[in-house]
């Protein structure tokens, strides 16, 4: 069983698929790992710690030939894997309904495309979920920075000159980048109050100590889709939402948006209108902004300015911390193909329930049923 990692080649990506740690937890299972030189650079891994972990380093060309199973953290150009075995399985992150004609172009090559952002949200799957493990840490670099471009300290300071009153967060979205970015700004000392349209999550939000805003007087909403995912919401309970968002937000020092709906473009949460409210000198962090925005006018990697408010978002969140994303990023992958590895076959045979939900081609077909119904 040959295992083969490339150096991602997306722009701005510095993660990499695995780690000298799951390269010799690879190495335990029987299987062979080959590392592309340079793979691990962005995430401050040398070379030599892969050669160290049992790995053989070469070229990408090199690395693929006669691989089994390729991965990656986004999935590479298919054109990239022609040497690697007829239905080779390649386990990366896909973008299956922005990226459409990339899971085409896997099923032409006749690779068995496997994507992680659909691993079903069921128990035996959590240790596997790479959007989980990746939203956790942009839920906290999302406070990190807003931090950093906010021009006041977060905390409350009692000091002979006098009080500094502690920054005002409102996150919008409880998912799991919300929850972080709640428990991170209370961390730093900040005065923090969040909003979902999902009722359920507003004992999570007191539980991290924050004050939860939500619409009371629209009734039998609950915002639950499947899988624990946000759906979108009522003509009623936007408006609703709308106004209490505009009233609360004019009172704030910093917004996150985190809201994502799988298969859609970003709902849209903070307009120019409710921009122009907010005081001179705050910030708005769009952790959707790659996926459309949140917040209007959001630009990805770009800072923007609208009526004296500052607006920042990374179009790849996670990947400005390199090297713990790729720890995570690699563990979900290891503890995938770790919980079907078969003995006696030297490989991993992947289950039903798993196998079909994230597979996406195979055998020269689109084979997904969630892209059949967006066809």
């Amino acid at each position: 069983m040959r295992i083969a990692i490339l150096k991602e080649r997306a722009t701005g990506e510095n993660r990499v698929a695995a780690t000298p740690e799951t390269v010799k937890k690879f190495g335990a299972l029987g299987a062979d790992v080959a590392v592309e030189a340079g793979a691990g650079t962005g995430a401050a891994i040398t070379d030599e710690a892969y050669r160290d972990a049992g790995a053989e380093l070469g070229s990408a060309d090199a690395v693929v030939r006669e691989a089994d199973i390729v991965l990656g953290v986004q999935a590479p150009d298919p054109a990239l894997l022609q040497g690697a075995k007829p239905g080779a399985w390649v386990a990366a992150t896909f973008d299956p309904f922005g990226e459409r004609d990339r899971v085409d172009a896997y099923a032409q090559a006749g690779l068995e495309a496997l994507s992680m952002e659909f691993m079903p949200r069921i128990t035996r799957a959590q240790s596997m979920d790479v959007l989980s493990s990746q939203s956790n840490l942009a839920g906290y670099k999302a406070v990190i920075a807003s931090a950093d471009t906010y021009g006041r300290a977060f905390p409350m300071m009692m000091t002979a000159a006098g009080t500094v009153s502690a920054a005002k967060v409102f996150v919008m979205g409880v998912g799991v980048a919300g929850l972080q970015a709640i428990a991170t700004a209370k961390r730093l000392g900040a005065q923090v109050s969040a909003t979902d349209v999902r009722s359920a999550t507003k004992e999570q939000i007191q539980s991290l100590g924050a004050k939860p805003v939500f619409v009371e007087e629209v009734e039998g909403i609950e915002g639950e889709g499947s899988g624990g995912y946000a759906t979108e919401m009522s003509a009623e309970y936007q408006k609703a939402q709308a106004e209490l968002v505009s009233a609360h937000i004019a009172k704030q020092d910093i917004v996150i948006t985190t809201a994502l709906i799988p298969g859609r473009a970003a709902p849209r949460l903070i307009s120019d209108a409710q921009i122009a409210t907010m005081r001179e000198g705050s910030v708005i962090y769009d952790l959707a902004v790659a996926q459309g925005g949140n917040v209007e006018g959001s630009k990805p990697d770009e800072a923007v300015e609208k009526h004296g408010v500052k607006i920042i978002g990374f179009g790849n969140t996670a990947g400005h911390l390199a090297a713990d994303a790729s720890a995570l990023f690699s563990r979900n992958l290891f503890n995938f193909l770790n919980a079907f590895w078969d003995e006696e076959q030297h490989k991993p045979v992947l289950d039903e329930e798993i196998g079909d939900a994230v597979r996406l081609t195979k055998g020269g077909k689109v084979v997904n049923e969630r892209l059949h119904d967006t066809a």
